[in-house]
Order: C-alpha cells, then structure tokens, then sequence
C-alpha cells in the first residue's frame, strides 16, 4: 500500500497541495454548502466539479427542523436518498410516506417529489444522483 504524504497532523492524509493519481477523497467538515434550485442546502462530496467523476455525484443535504424542499423533478436524473440523520416525510407524486434514519428512498428521472423535516433535529441526507445534479435538470413544480 502506498500513502501520499503526512500531514501536520500525523495522518496520511494528502495535504491540500497534493494530488492522488488514483483517488479523489473528500470530507464533508472540508466541503462549503451551497443552496440548490430546490432550496436545499447541499455539500457536494464528489462530481464533476471537483473528482474524476463523470456519470453521478454525491451530495449531503441539511434541511432544518419545519424546513422542506420546494417540489420539483429532474427530466434526466434519477435520484437515491438515503436519510442518515433525523426524520421526515417524503412526497413522490402524490404518495406520503414517514421517512427517518437508515432508509433509502428511489427517485425515478420525471417523478415529481418534495421532502419535509418533520423532527425536531436537522434533517441530513445523502443525494446520489445519475447523472450528477445539474442545477438546468431541476424543474421546480411549486410556488
């Protein structure tokens, strides 16, 4: 096994100058938020922008207690959530179901969906999506 450098920490970790040839590792505490058309706030850990990832990316999304997502679908993309802290409730064209940590949930590409923070904690999700998100593949539905 190769490692890449040591950091100041001790760790074998690359520090920020150096680059992996084969591996691309991002920490989400090392990773800025931004909001996305849907109004999520969204830490992107790996896509095109900023791995060698072409054909997906992964996201962690935070929604507040009482928050939700504006509805909206994706034309291209299908989506996997996977809820790894809190609780909520998911709408996917019409149907509700109660949604919390440890479940996974399948968004087919032009499925109209929305998710709510129903708990008294943050809401955080992973977002996988395939392709990866495209702020020009999110078609808002609601208000």
């Amino acid at each position: 096994m190769s490692v890449i450098g040591s950091s100041a920490r001790g760790d074998a970790r690359p520090t920020a100058t150096e680059q992996s040839k084969y591996m691309d590792v991002r920490n989400l505490d090392e990773v800025p938020p931004f909001t996305t058309k849907d109004g999520s706030e969204i830490r992107e850990l790996l896509a095109h922008r900023n791995s060698a990832i072409r054909n997906q990316s992964l996201a962690e999304a935070r929604l507040a207690s009482g928050a939700s997502t504006m509805e909206h679908f994706h034309p291209k993309a299908e989506e996997i959530y996977y809820i790894t802290h809190g609780s909520g409730r998911m709408r996917i064209e019409g149907e509700l179901r109660e949604v919390r940590a440890g479940d996974a949930i399948a968004i087919s590409p032009g499925k109209k969906h929305k998710i709510w923070n129903t708990g008294t904690e943050t809401l955080k999700l992973l977002c996988c999506c395939a392709p990866g998100y495209e702020d020009s593949d999110t078609v808002i539905t609601e208000g």
